[in-house]
Order: structure tokens, then C-alpha cells, then sequence
């Protein structure tokens, strides 16, 4: 019968949608197809062994239409071939049929060289095209990583059981380090920073572990050679956050400064309150709550007037150029050696600093314990004592010069024959004298109130106020 005959054709359009309902059944049901394959199943292209025999015998002298019936019984054997054709003449063996891939037409070749007494081949096994709608190498493809994924699950199970203990085992390094280094290290921040440092690193062991055994050796050296990278990267994108950080850890290992400590830092004067993460909290002498950046602090120039509790104040005083300096030294010195908040140890000085136009000014520096006393209300108590003094020992403090126009004239007065006026006619005394004898000498007026330091009132007021910072604080708590 001829190859392109309607009968033949009709067979292998047959054929041809047979195959294609059994693909759609595979396609909608392939764990019961896998289930009902038996020992003649056509196995997978990519399963099959395409390797063909070096030789097959026949016979020892092998006739052209046995070749042909051994050559046409194997092709069908197999299942690869949709009606093989097997043509022998003179040893020339020619191949027909149709096939799905060309590995199984070259293997048909190769099986039909290495037959015994076959002196050519000639394959015409055509290979059918795959449909458009082919969900074949699809399918495969899901069921090959189905099986991975089975073989892979106790290498699954395996790796989150590790993850899980290495997260324990870390945590459990991070209580450890805690106990072990309280004592050695007393600042919590950097105690923190160790241990972390400890569980981070315990982890980072386990996931070098899990990676070696699931055979992901290049991710494992991937992962710890990333670690400094990433953290290289996070230092530059949060600069600003990670030198905050960094000045805390500094300032709070070496600390400049206390809880409730008066402190100077970029011209802000206030109360320590406490010392966060990112920034230090200080109150002001005005009540109000003021944060500044830790980096900042770090690299300012740090004021702190509670190390050390004396501290120095002054003020100028000009008196006339008629006056004895050296008396009104005397004068200003004693007041300051009377008051009973001024210290005499240090010694106050009375020196004089400058010559004005219409003065000699006097610089009067005195010390005072800050932690006891405020420094305002002491220096307007000192400034007023003197100026009494200086009005009570006759010492003119004349103001700047200045330029004074009489319109009208200036009035005179003829003397009587004494040289005198008469008491009528007498001028009314000096203003500052007037007010020298009513200005009290107490040490503290009512105005200036008491002069104990507010730091009390300041520090209460903060106990009272709502903390601006959330956080652990960072500093100890002052000693007593």
C-alpha cells in the first residue's frame, strides 16, 4: 500500500487525535495517569535512554525481510513511532513513520546502522510539529519540580528546625553575655551593644550552617561577605542615625556629665534629664524642655557648671575721676567681704579694668557655690550693696557725658555776703543722695526674693513634666 493513500491517512489522522485526547486527559488528571501506567507506558523523551545497541544480530547471514520484521518489530516495541515503516533492498535499510522529537528519529537511525548485514540507512521518519496549545513540557516541568520539592522537603524541615535553634541559641548568647559582662560593663547601652554583637553573631553561624547543608556553599560566603557590605551601605544611607548612635555609646561610656547636672552646649544652659540613643534632654532655667542631638554634644564644646560648684561672677562699676580709686576699692572689696553668700575662698578682687570718657571702671569679681545659692539673684544683691556703699562713702558713679542745651539761658543766683544762699533759695540735695538714704541695705530685697538655687524647683518641675524622649536613659543617677 501506498505511503500517501487515503486509507493511511484517515488511519493516522486516527491516530493523531487518539494522541491528543490521552495528552488532555494527562493534562487534566496526571496523578491518575501516572497511576495507571504499566510496564508498555511510553516513558518521558527526557527518561528514555536514547542510546542504541552497538550491534544487532539476526542471523549470521542476515536476509533483507528479516532485517526488515526485526527492524519494524522494535520501532513498534517502543511506542515512539506512529506507523514505522521498515524497507530493506540490498542491505539499504529505509526508514518511515512519524515520531514527536528527533531524538527519537536519530535514534531509529542509530538502531538501524548498528543492525547486523545493514550496509546504509536511510531515515525518512518525519517529525511531528507540537501543537500551539501544548501543555506537555509544561506539566513536565511541574511534576520535575513537584519531585524536587518532595526530595527537597527534609532538607526544608532540616534547615527551618536549625533556623529556629540557631534564633534560641542566639537569644540564649544574648542573656548569657548580659549576666557575664553586668559587672565589667556598667554602662547599659554598651552592654547592650556587646551582646547583641554575641547573638548576632551565633545566628549568623547558623545560617552559614543551614546554607553548607542545603549545598548553597557560594550563598553561605555570599551571606557573611554581605553582612559587612550591608552594614557599610546602612552606615551611608542613615549617617545621620548611626552618629547619633555612635556619640551615645561614647558619651555614655565616658560621660561628661550627670543627671541634673547645669550644663553649657551650643549656648543652651539647662538641666540634664537624661541621655537617649539619639538624643540628650536638657531643661532649661526657663522650664523649658530642650533635645539636642547626641553627635552634636559629642563634638560641642561641653559647659558644665555642677563639676565643679563655685563659679565666678562680675559686673563694672565707673566711678568719677575726682574719686580715690584705691578707697573705693576698699569699699566695694569690704561689701564683698561682709555678704555672707560671696566666698572668701576663692578671694573677691576689685581691679580696675578701664578708663572712660567720664569714669574709672572698676571690675568687681566675686565667687559664689552655685549648687546652694543662684547666681542672679547674688549678683543683683552684690550690685546694689555697693552702689549703697559707694553712695554712703561719697563716691560719685557719673553716667556718659553728655551734651546738654539751656534754650531759654541758664539761670543765676547772686551770693549773699557770707558766700551762701539763703536757705530759701538753696538748691535741693543731690538726687542720689535722696535715694541713698531711702534705699534699704538689707542683704536681699523682696524682689530678689531667696537665694537658694532653683535647681530643686527646675529638677521638680521635671519629675512633673511629660518626658519629651522615649527611652531608656542612658546616664547614672547622680551619687546620693
Amino acid at each position: 500500500m501506498s505511503r500517501f493513500s487515503p486509507q493511511r491517512n484517515a488511519r493516522r489522522g486516527t491516530r493523531i487525535l487518539l494522541l491528543l485526547g490521552i495528552l488532555i486527559w494527562l493534562a487534566t488528571c496526571p496523578a491518575a495517569a501516572l497511576a495507571q501506567e504499566g510496564p508498555a507506558t511510553t516513558p518521558a523523551p527526557e527518561e528514555t535512554p536514547l542510546e542504541a545497541p552497538e550491534e544487532v544480530d539476526v542471523q549470521p547471514t542476515a536476509r533483507d525481510d528479516e532485517i526488515r520484521a526485526r527492524l519494524e518489530s522494535i520501532l513498534e516495541a517502543t511506542g515512539w513511532f506512529i506507523d514505522p515503516g521498515v524497507r530493506v533492498q540490498d542491505g539499504v535499510v529505509f526508514l518511515t513513520g512519524q515520531t514527536e522529537t528527533d531524538e527519537f528519529k536519530k535514534w531509529a537511525g542509530d538502531l538501524a546502522r548498528s543492525t547486523q548485514s545493514v550496509a546504509a540507512v536511510v531515515n525518512q521518519i518525519e517529525v511531528l510539529e507540537p501543537p500551539v496549545w501544548d501543555f506537555g513540557p509544561v506539566l513536565a516541568e511541574l511534576r520535575d519540580q513537584g519531585r524536587g520539592l518532595v526530595r527537597a522537603l527534609p532538607i526544608i524541615a532540616f534547615g527551618l528546625l536549625f533556623l529556629i535553634l540557631s534564633v534560641g541559641a542566639a537569644r540564649l548568647a544574648v542573656g548569657i553575655s548580659r549576666k557575664a559582662l553586668r559587672r565589667r560593663v556598667g554602662n547599659p547601652l554598651l552592654l547592650n551593644v556587646i551582646a547583641w554583637c554575641m547573638g548576632l553573631g551565633v545566628l549568623l553561624v547558623g545560617l552559614y550552617i543551614v546554607f553548607q547543608v542545603a549545598g548553597l556553599t557560594s550563598v553561605a560566603v555570599t551571606v557573611l561577605g554581605t553582612t559587612g557590605l550591608l552594614g557599610l551601605i546602612l552606615g551611608i544611607a542613615f549617617r545621620d542615625i548611626t552618629e547619633n548612635f555612635l556619640a551615645s555609646v561614647f558619651l555614655s561610656v565616658q560621660p561628661p556629665f550627670q543627671a541634673g547636672d547645669l550644663i553649657d552646649i551650643a549656648d543652651i544652659s539647662g538641666f540634664v534629664q537624661m541621655l537617649t540613643t539619639r538624643t540628650t534632654v536638657l531643661m532649661t532655667q526657663d522650664g523649658n524642655h530642650v533635645q539636642i542631638p547626641n553627635a552634636t554634644v559629642y563634638k560641642s564644646i561641653i559647659r558644665n557648671y555642677t563639676s565643679n560648684p563655685n563659679r565666678r561672677t562680675d559686673f563694672t562699676v565707673g566711678i568719677g575721676y575726682d574719686d580715690n580709686v584705691a578707697a573705693a576699692q576698699e569699699v566695694a572689696l569690704r561689701v564683698l567681704e561682709e555678704h555672707p553668700v560671696v566666698l572668701k575662698d576663692p578671694e573677691p578682687w576689685v581691679l580696675v579694668d578701664s578708663l572712660g570718657a567720664t569714669t574709672v571702671n572698676l571690675r568687681i569679681f566675686f565667687w559664689l557655690d552655685m549648687t546652694e545659692h543662684n547666681l542672679l539673684k547674688v549678683r543683683s544683691s552684690v550690685i546694689r550693696l555697693v552702689k549703697g556703699a559707694f553712695e554712703a562713702a561719697d563716691i560719685s558713679m557719673p553716667g556718659e557725658m553728655r551734651e546738654v542745651v539751656f534754650p531759654d539761658g541758664i539761670p543765676l543766683q547772686s551770693l549773699a555776703e557770707n558766700g551762701t544762699l539763703p536757705p530759701e533759695e538753696r538748691l535741693p540735695r543731690r538726687a542720689t543722695e535722696a535715694r541713698a538714704a531711702e534705699e534699704p541695705d538689707t542683704l536681699f530685697t523682696d524682689a530678689e526674693g531667696t537665694q537658694r538655687s532653683e535647681a530643686e524647683e527646675i529638677e521638680e518641675q521635671a519629675r512633673h513634666a511629660r518626658a519629651p524622649e522615649e527611652g531608656e536613659n542612658l546616664l547614672q543617677p547622680p551619687a546620693g
